[in-house]
């Protein structure tokens, strides 16, 4: 049965307004209706003083959906207006394959916050970035075993999955479940291998593709970040999205980042990417901790031998050539990818291998190179 837009609306018109005169709909505060088989999906834009209070409004918004026919799921969530940026007049009348705003994350206002200010987050000691100029370069699993490497050095260590598109931590952590909101409404991070994680994997489903705007992936980004229950960590990994767009730049200017890895393949295409996040962050004064070559070779098992398939040393070169620090080579090797793919990495899972080891050294002159950069007041990498 096909949802119609229309009818969805003609319900919503019976929910009253934050001032409980006129209705939603004809107030203008409804927007983003998305479609998806049985499930409709949208945000009702209130006040954001008052996003606390109106949560009945998002409940009544979400029972008047499924009053329309053929929708057996309606998911709401609330959109903050501030005086500087007023509700938004419209209604989009769109039909889309769109993963909705996930439970845990319903009638959540993003946390007020003036744009550029760098509120820190309790608890947490040092937020490192792990970044890459394009995907594919195996970051995430940099990120992971990195966090492992500094929890080896006997750190408390979390790690936010900040990549909403394509989050990869619930399979390389081999987690499962969702967050469960503590006191406040404060969302408490599942754990792997002894790491505090957020991720939006955990949120929707593995094959759910998440079709979001600007707004709604900052406002999830802040949530997990600053929404959650971090507890005492002495470094924070976040494992950002690829490239250097709006969520990006937005997550470097407006997070208390300690520092930034950026991680590249040997190849010329990926420095070149590799280099806009470079300067990305050095933009917004980000300390830049150093560059990892992953993939930098590959050593075939039946000879022994060493292969650069993608080139050897270009990321070597570039760290020398703007002065950035050179964190360490990280071979192409069928036992990360496997390890990785069970979701038991390698630093963990054979903590004696060589891969692993470098891992462990890797993590070892980030640590150092942050340590430093604490010395250095106001100094930039």
């Amino acid at each position: 049965m096909t949802i119609a837009i229309d009818q969805i609306l003609e319900q919503l018109k019976r929910v009253k307004g934050p001032e409980l005169s006129g209705n939603i709909v004809d107030l203008g505060l409804v927007s983003d209706i998305v479609v998806t088989s049985d499930q409709v999906t949208f945000s009702v834009t209130v006040p954001a003083q008052r996003a606390a209070e109106l949560e009945p409004l998002r409940a009544a918004a979400e029972k008047a959906a499924l009053a329309a026919p053929g929708v057996a799921r309606a998911l709401v969530t609330l959109t903050a207006a501030t005086a500087e940026q007023p509700a938004p007049v419209r209604a989009a009348p769109s039909t889309a394959q769109a993963s909705a705003v996930p439970p845990p994350m319903q009638g959540r206002a993003p946390p007020q916050q003036a744009p550029g200010t760098k509120a820190p987050v309790p608890g947490v000691g040092a937020i490192i970035a792990v970044a890459s100029g394009k995907g594919g370069v195996g970051k995430s699993t940099t990120s992971v075993n990195i966090a492992l490497g500094l929890q080896a050095r006997g750190l408390k260590v979390g790690i936010l999955d900040a990549d909403i598109y394509g989050p990869s931590l619930p399979r390389l952590l081999n987690i499962t479940g969702r967050p469960q909101s503590g006191g406040d409404r404060i969302l408490i991070p599942l754990e792997g291998h002894g790491l505090k994680v957020m991720s939006m994997g955990f949120m929707v489903d593995e094959d759910t593709a998440t079709v979001w705007r600007g707004p709604m992936i900052m406002q999830a980004l802040t949530q997990m970040l600053r929404e959650a229950a971090w507890g005492e960590l002495d470094v924070l990994i976040v494992d950002m999205p690829p490239g250097t767009g709006d969520a990006q730049l937005t997550m470097a200017q407006n997070v208390p980042l300690a520092g930034a890895v950026i991680v590249s393949t040997p190849q010329d295409l990926a420095l070149i990417d590799a280099r806009k996040g470079l300067n990305m962050f050095r933009k917004v004064d980000v300390p830049i901790l150093g560059i990892i070559e992953n993939m930098s070779y590959f050593t075939c098992p039946d000879c022994d031998g060493q292969h650069a398939i993608f080139g050897r040393g270009g990321a070597r070169a570039e760290a020398e050539r703007i002065g950035a620090p050179f964190l360490g080579e990280v071979p192409l090797v069928m036992a990360i990818r496997e390890k990785s793919d069970s979701g038991n990495p390698i630093v963990v899972s054979d903590p004696d291998s060589v891969q692993a080891q470098i891992y462990r050294d890797i993590a070892g002159r980030i640590w150092d190179r942050l340590s430093e950069e604490r010395m250095l007041a106001g100094g930039h990498g």
